[in-house]
Formats: C-alpha cells, structure tokens, sequence
C-alpha cells in the first residue's frame, strides 16, 4: 500500500485494531428475560470493547458492525413496534458503545421503512453512520444510505465503506423496501474503493458488507464477501456477516472477518505498518475472533439500559393464553407436529388459501403444555415474516415439494440408512455438534390442505404422491390454488418458488391476499380462542396429512437420524 508523503502519515510504526460484531439479531441483554440464565449479548460484548480499548488505546481501536442487529429477539421487536415515542434502543446502545459504522443488513430492511428510517435518522443524531452503497435510490439512482465514512485512528486516515445483502428481493416483498433497489457489491465495489481513495486518501480502507463469506467464485448473490476479498485491490479488511459462520482468513495485504452472529464472537484485525519517506515499507495483518463469556458483562451499561429492559422483560412475560401439549419444534423433521400443525392452521385460516407450505423456523425449540407467555410465541414464530396467499397450480405446487424434499431427505433403498440429508459435521451456524443438516432447515417445506406422502426409497422429482385434497376431492395438478406462504417463501427465499418454475420478480401478479406479520396472526388466534390445542390444530378435515413410507421402516430411521442430531431421545 503506497501512501503519497504529502497525505500519509509521518514516518514511523502505527497499530490500528478492528473491532467487529454482526448478526447480533436483537441480543441487547444478557437475560432471557424468563429464567436467571445468563446469554451472551452486547453487554458482553461491550466489555471485551472496553478491555481492548483499554489495553490498545481507545484512539487506536474501530469499532464497526455489519448488520442484521433489528430482528431476532423480543428486545429488538419490542423497541421497533411497541415503544417507538423515543429514540430506539439499539440506536442507545450503538452510541454508548460508540461505533464508528454500521452496515445495513436484510433482516434490518425488514423491519420495514417506519422503523429502519427512523434508526437512520436517530443513527445521523448520534454521529454514527449507517452504511449500504449498493442500496440504490430508483428516483436518482444515488444511494439510500451513504456509502462511506472517513475517521482517524492510531494517526491514520480510515476510510469505512458499506454494503447490505445483494439479494434481499429473494428475502422480502418489494413494499417493505420501495423505492430503492439492490446491486451486486462486486458490481461497485472496485469502483467505490477507487473513487474513495482518489478523493479521501485514506491509510486503510474496510469494507463492511451484510453478505456472506461464500465460495469466492462469484455464484452466489448474497454471499460475496470472499469475492471482494480475492478480487478486489485497495482494500485493508473485509468484515462480513449474513452466514452466521465465525471465519477469518488473511494473506500478505488483506484480512477477513465474520464474527459469527448472537455475540458469539467479537471480530479482530490487527493491522501494523512501518513508513519511512511517506510510504509504507514494512505492513502485518491478520484476523481472529475473541469469544464472548455470558458470566462477563458491562455491569454499567446493564444498569445504564436497565429501565429499558425492565419494559422489554414485563412485555414478554404478558400471560396470552394456554397450550393443552408439549410443542417440540424439531419433530417437524420427521413428519406431521404440532408445532407445524399451528402453524399450517393458521396460515389456512386466512381467506382464500386453500393449501398451507410452511417449514420449520425454530431450529430446536421447546414449549411446555400450560400457561403461554408473550415470550412463548417467538419461539412458535421467531420471524417477522408477513403472510401472502398466492396463486399456484398443481404442478408447480408438486415442484416446489419435489424441490423442498430434495434438500430435506436423501434416496435410500432400506432400512440402517441416513433418510435425513445429513451430515457428521459441526455447524458453526447453528452450534450443532457432531451431526447436522446439509441444507437450511428453514426451507423445509411440507404442505397442509391436502393428504399426500413422502416416499423417500425414490428418486428427486418422483417422491410426492398427492392423493387428495384434505376434504376428499379429487387434486389436479393443471387446475389452480390459492397457496398460503411467508413473503419470504413468495419472494424467492429458498429458491423454491424457483424450483416450481415461477418467476418471483413477478409474484405481485400472482397474490391474492396479503396478511400481517404470522406471529401476529398467532396472537389473534389465542386473543379469540383462548387455547392451543393440539387436537383443535390436527383436523384432518382443515390440514389433511402427510407421511414419509415406507411405513414399515422409514419413521424408525427418521427416529435414529434425530436422535443424531439432538443427541436426546424424541
């Protein structure tokens, strides 16, 4: 990295720190507000902050997050919808934990404009830029939020450049981001790097991007992190995030990181140059990742917050309602639950649908039969995803099944074989050890409103045989539905919608109906009925069924498979 001795820094040694969090997704407070645990959250991560600020010198330390922090946990939901008279409390936290930048994530824009142009606003009052330049403007084609911002730290000139997810029409309808659109980062980036340095001259360039590490061949539109790091020149750090994946990897000019998500993690860069004449002569970089501790928190900001989390804490802990049986959220990985029963119940129960796909949401939850808490419905329902009814045929509805079932199972030919897609591999994502899904389970789709079954001794495109509909008539595959679905599911999400051969960039011609957010339907439901009741949500009359075969062995190798996985009997 050249430096022109007019603009550089003096001769001499510097030490810049970076300092990274992402896909914090709402974890504010270090409680779960219904127990005495302890969980790792930005008072955990503040501490770590505070200590490496300490030891480093607070003039020698960035501090930058790369999105997704709006969404996730019921602090974040109760600040975005419930209490909105004063300024939110993550745009609190980011001051007081004095951020230099942010990058917008995907599941940030969803929480839609009323909410994130308020933060913006709010972020603009606290001197903290909030940063995604390929978000781009469809009136003047300039960008929605600011593309960068230049700061000084360790006597050099840091300029921090940032990028939201590429993809986000495949994660949410059109309404919630109108009036701007979402480029390719490696469509701008080189270009943005150029134009930056020629104006500013900065001494060290990040870029931080809501977008995955991936595969760094380009395949992948929201996963372009390892893109730019391989690609693109000008560039010190590439702070990435939207995986969920704790990463890092350097070479001789360039470190990345992605600290994980939930505060796992806080991301590090260590970068150290030696100049002489106004040029770097000698320059050392590298990233890793410091873990968060629970146990070791910022006493003071957790006092500081405490009246807010006292609000958030009586919000969820509001009695709404009764469950009369367990609700066990991985059950849905072998057949008909309860938990999806609910939640196919509900989605059937908005007028026109005819048929309900919906797939798990919650990895592994659990709620006990009783009294049900506020707090209870996230875990039915963690996402504020709104619900559409959309037009389908037969056909396509088969497809996006065959399509579904092909990440969820394999092909096997008897029993002692792995049905579940499987792997002996630790997820970072999730913090599953030992076994996990190959695919995403969130894209496991399984149908309601018709009787059909799964069988998983055939080939992709022939396991689906649909007897009928859940009254008892005939089901055509030419004749048309009306389809129950999240707008995620609609608008790409899961490449499902794809798989079925519909073209989601066009999906408002296909909607019938729009609905509010499912979690909100859920609470509509037990403000009118008081009670879930597992047998009230298993009608075979509303929801019709569906199985894996064969029966003589496929739900005992299911049984093995999940026993793999969650390492506890079902």
């Amino acid at each position: 990295m050249a430096l022109a001795a007019c603009s550089g820094p003096k001769g001499g040694n510097y030490s810049l720190t970076l300092l990274t969090t992402n896909d914090v997704h709402g974890r504010f407070f270090d409680s779960t507000y219904v127990d005495a645990n302890l969980r790792k959250s930005l008072i955990g991560v503040s501490r770590i902050v505070d200590s490496v600020r300490v030891a480093d010198g607070a003039e020698n330390v960035v501090l930058v997050d790369a999105g997704d922090c709006l969404q996730g946990d019921n602090a974040a939901y109760f600040f975005n919808y419930v209490d909105t008279l004063g300024p939110h409390l993550y745009s609190r936290m980011v001051d007081y934990l004095h951020y230099d930048a942010l990058a917008w994530g995907n599941h940030d824009v969803e929480t839609g404009h009323k909410v994130y142009d308020r933060v913006f606003s709010e972020m603009k009052a606290f001197k903290v830029p909030l940063l995604a330049g390929n978000a781009i403007r469809n009136d003047n084609g300039k960008t929605y939020f600011p593309l960068y911002t230049v700061i000084r730290r360790a006597g050099l000139k840091i300029a921090i450049l940032g990028y939201t997810n590429a993809n986000i029409k495949a994660w949410l309808n059109e309404e919630i981001w109108s009036g701007m659109h979402f480029d390719r980062i490696m469509d701008h980036v080189q270009e943005d790097v150029d134009r930056v340095r020629a104006k500013e001259k900065p001494d060290v360039v990040i870029a931080a991007m809501h977008s995955a590490t991936g595969k760094g061949d380009g395949s992948i539109a929201e996963a372009e992190a390892l893109d730019v790091f391989r690609s693109v020149r000008g560039v010190d750090f590439v702070v990435c995030a939207h995986d969920h994946r704790p990463y890092t990897e350097q070479n001789d000019t360039m470190a990345l990181v992605n600290s994980g998500s939930h505060c796992r993690y806080v991301g590090i860069g260590k970068l150290s140059l030696h100049v002489e004449g106004g040029k770097v002569t000698e320059k050392h970089i590298m990233g890793g990742l410091i873990p968060v501790f629970a146990e070791k928190a910022d006493t003071v900001m957790r006092e500081t917050f405490h009246d807010d989390y006292l609000k958030v804490k009586a919000f969820t802990l509001q009695e709404v309602g009764r469950l009369e049986g367990d609700l066990v959220t991985r059950e849905a990985y072998k057949g008909m639950c309860t938990y999806l029963n609910l939640v196919h119940t509900l989605q059937l129960g908005c007028t026109p649908a005819q048929i309900s796909i919906a797939a798990p949401l919650t990895y592994d939850g659990t709620v006990k039969a009783g009294t049900l808490i506020y707090n209870d419905l996230f875990t039915i329902y963690p996402y504020e995803n709104q619900l559409y009814v959309v037009r389908m045929t037969g056909d396509e509805l088969l497809k996006l099944l065959e399509a579904s079932y092909d990440h969820w199972i394999r092909t096997v030919k008897g029993p002692g074989e792995h049905v579940l897609n499987i792997r002996e591999r630790d997820d970072p994502r999730t913090g599953q050890k030992g076994w996990s899904f190959a695919e995403r389970s969130y894209n496991f789709d399984s149908a309601a409103g018709i009787c059909y079954t799964v069988d998983v001794t055939r080939p992709a495109g022939e396991r689906v045989q649909v007897a009928s509909m859940a009254d008892g008539s005939a089901f055509d595959p030419a004749a048309e539905y009306a389809v129950a679905m999240t707008s995620y599911r609609a608008s790409g999400g899961g490449g499902l919608m794809k798989a079925a051969g519909i073209d989601t960039d066009k999906i408002d011609d296909r909607v019938i109906s729009r609905y509010p957010e499912i979690r909100e339907i859920l609470y509509d439901y037990l403000k009118k009925n008081g009670v879930i009741d597992p047998a009230v949500v298993a009608n075979p009359a509303v929801i019709g069924s569906w199985r894996f075969v064969p029966d003589a062995w496929a739900p005992k190798s299911l049984d093995s498979d999940l026993k793999l996985l969650f390492g506890r009997d079902e």
